[in-house]
């Protein structure tokens, strides 16, 4: 009889492996400490894994999601999180935790956020994610301009104006994949997204690592310096892609 979860699905087999090196990492353990002998799970055939399918949606896809989107306070709030998610390739906490004072209109539009180990960076913020910024926030009452700067971009009118939470967006976004035909999936598949999309319109796997902030390459920490404030030149293709260039 195969194994079950405690949701009653049969566990795939990349879990089942995750499964079986931990038990086995606790035998070696074991071994180590003169407690057993030998590592039963050296016995234990482990399942065959296929690589996963590429994620992240289309152009195509962004369009038919953004489509269903309301136009109401809420709805515009989350048409610019997805765009800002999508144009920027931030991650959702990066994007979540964006507050009125990270948004620079000195010399051109730009972005402050706050990365993995607390790194902090700026970009350019591409035209369409601020306007879908200021549509948002003019739907709730408010203006960028005069906005207290530890004030949340993306406001909701039952916490007080402590912006969104991370579980409610993901709720929403659930919501709206359903409703525009699409597979369900996290907050986590428009940076897949927004990955697939600049590889689409041309650019290298480098270039998309830059853009992602990815730590696998040794030099990644030199090519950010060289992206702090610089023009970001692939948005524009990618809004027009999407259909809001």
């Amino acid at each position: 009889m195969a194994p079950h979860s405690l949701s009653g699905r049969e566990p795939s087999p990349v879990t089942i492996g995750a499964r079986l090196a931990c038990l086995s990492s606790f035998y070696r353990f074991l071994i180590r400490m003169e407690i057993v002998a030998s590592n039963p799970c050296d016995q234990i055939q482990r399942p065959r894994t296929s690589l996963s399918p590429p994620r992240g949606l289309s152009a195509e896809e962004i369009r038919r999601l953004l489509s269903v989107i309301p136009d109401t306070p809420t709805g515009l709030r989350d048409r610019a999180i997805i765009l800002t998610l999508t144009l920027t390739g931030r991650r959702r906490s990066e994007v979540l935790n964006l507050k009125a004072g990270d948004i620079s209109r000195a010399g051109g539009l730009f972005y402050t956020y706050r990365g993995k180990g607390g790194k902090t960076g700026k970009r350019e913020l591409p035209r369409p994610v601020f306007d879908a910024i200021q549509a948002a926030l003019a739907a709730f009452g408010k203006d960028l301009g005069t906005m207290a700067p530890d004030e949340s971009l993306w406001l909701s009118s039952t916490n007080n104006g402590q912006g969104v939470s991370s579980g409610t967006f993901y709720c929403n976004l659930r919501r709206y994949l359903k409703r525009a035909g699409l597979p369900p999936a996290g907050v986590h598949i428009l940076r897949h997204s927004a990955a697939k999309l600049r590889r689409d319109v041309g650019e290298t796997v480098e270039d998309v690592s830059r853009f992602l902030d990815h730590s696998s390459l040794a030099v990644t920490t030199v090519y950010l310096r060289r992206l702090e404030g610089q023009e970001d030149r692939s948005w524009g293709k990618v809004a027009e892609a999407i259909g809001v260039g």
